[in-house]
């Protein structure tokens, strides 16, 4: 049997391996961006203005409902004075000291006809939630493609990285290579503290490297809700990309999905309402209500027989202001250039989305056309990386030329990665201007 001390031990030596798988999450880009939207602050507050809009909708609907009020009343009176003469000397009339009276009302009034002001309201209120689920959609694609941007730069550090320790364990090995020549007196001392300097140097860029990563692992684990300290393991975001269609098609997709465009279309749309309802104020309005009246003198909460009266009326009101006929006119031509307005927006707009498109597009073809340049750049420092290392063997090349032949192959490897990521975050910046990040 484990004796308890033993146990103790295994058990605290698995503690720190738990507490960081805990603190450690694998995402690849879609579950980053499904993370990030589902515990986005701003997505809320665009929710909780949906719902504004949508209880706004609600009162309007109301407002075509029939209204009725009720009230009671009692009433006491003191009257010191009890007998009243009549003037001239005609005969008097005896009141009583005090008296009492229940008077209530009841009423229920509708609307029939008020020049469609009411249809026109509601009608507006949509749409006005229909601007405020754009809003929402609007702000959905701006926290996408913030976690996409994110995780990109989270993606280039990490590749970067990767080919800094490589070029680490090459410059180890040149160390042990340039140490052993040194000892059979091939070379000089100089050659080993020039290995040993590069390596301090990409040391250097290392521990810069880690910086950066850490700052921009923290940034995405705000973005996505997460634990601040969880360390985010990355998958390659460029596996999922899909081919580049051509630049109108882009345009035609921006044109339909653009929550900017499709907002100036119902904004347009409620200017419509708006001229409709300023042109109903010249249109007479018809009511109808019932009226019911208690009225109870007699002093009791519960009067005697016929001492009591409880009239009810019904009636129909029809007004019409008439002086809108001549001043209604000024405010439809104000309304209609508000219109005009609108309109005026769009075209300027959609002028912006297809230049912002053509950029978006150009910028995505340099990008992917960088790449080629890069590859090919890779394969020619790696011809010219051994070329220099079987000369430096061979002592016909010094450690500079060695060391600079080096460094020309794992920084073009740092640029080919770098290049590989902006090609990618250029694709999602122009699906973004279209309007729709993911397609």
């Amino acid at each position: 049997m484990i004796p308890k001390s033993i146990r103790l031990m295994l058990v605290a030596s698995l503690i720190p391996a738990a507490l960081f798988a805990q603190s450690t999450k694998e995402l690849n880009i879609n579950q980053a961006i499904e993370l990030g939207i589902a515990n986005s602050k701003n997505l809320k507050l665009s929710q909780n203005k949906i719902d504004e809009a949508v209880a706004k909708l609600e009162i309007v609907k109301d407002n075509a409902l029939p209204s009725a009020n009720a009230s009671f009343l009692y009433n006491h009176a003191e009257i010191p004075t009890t007998t009243f003469t009549l003037p001239g000397g005609g005969s008097s009339l005896h009141l009583p000291k005090r008296a009492d009276a229940f008077v209530g009302t009841a009423a229920i009034q509708e609307l029939v006809y008020g020049g469609g002001k009411l249809k026109y309201a509601k009608e507006s209120t949509k749409l006005l939630a229909d601007v405020a689920r754009l809003d929402a959609d609007k702000n959905k694609e701006e926290i996408t493609y913030a976690v996409i941007n994110t995780y990109y730069s989270l993606y280039k550090v990490a590749q970067s990285r990767k080919v800094v320790d490589q070029n680490l364990e090459s410059i180890a090995a040149q160390i042990k290579q340039a140490q052993r020549f040194f000892e059979q007196g091939i070379v000089t001392k100089n050659d080993v503290l020039r290995f040993q300097l590069q390596q301090a140097n990409i040391t250097l860029s290392q521990m810069d490297i880690e910086s950066n990563r850490k700052i921009i692992n923290y940034n995405l684990d705000i973005l996505l809700g997460l634990p601040e300290d969880t360390e985010i393991k990355i998958a390659d975001p460029n596996a999922g990309l899909k081919s580049v269609g051509s630049l109108s098609e882009y345009i035609d997709l921006a044109m339909a999905n653009r929550q900017e465009i499709k907002q100036l279309d119902v904004q347009n749309k409620v200017a419509d309402y708006n001229i409709k309802t300023i042109k109903a104020n010249t249109l007479p309005t018809v009511g109808v209500g019932a009226n019911l009246y208690y009225i109870n003198p007699s002093g009791s909460f519960v009067p005697p027989v016929n001492q009591y009266l409880l009239p009810v009326t019904i009636g129909a009101t029809v007004s019409w202001n008439i002086g809108n006929l001549w001043t209604n006119k000024n405010k439809v031509s104000e309304a209609r250039i508000q219109q005009s307005a609108i309109t005026v927006q769009k075209d300027i707009l959609t002028d912006q989305v297809k230049t912002d498109i053509n950029k978006n597009f150009q910028t995505y073809q340099v990008a992917v056309n960088k790449i080629q340049v890069l590859e090919t750049s890779i394969a020619q420092a790696t011809e010219n990386d051994k070329l220099l290392a079987s000369k430096y063997k061979n002592n016909v090349a010094s450690v500079t030329d060695r060391i600079d032949a080096e460094t020309l192959l794992y920084q073009a490897k740092i640029n080919l990665e770098i290049a590989k990521a902006d090609a990618g975050l250029a694709y999602y910046t122009l699906l973004k201007s279209t309007g729709k990040i993911t397609q």
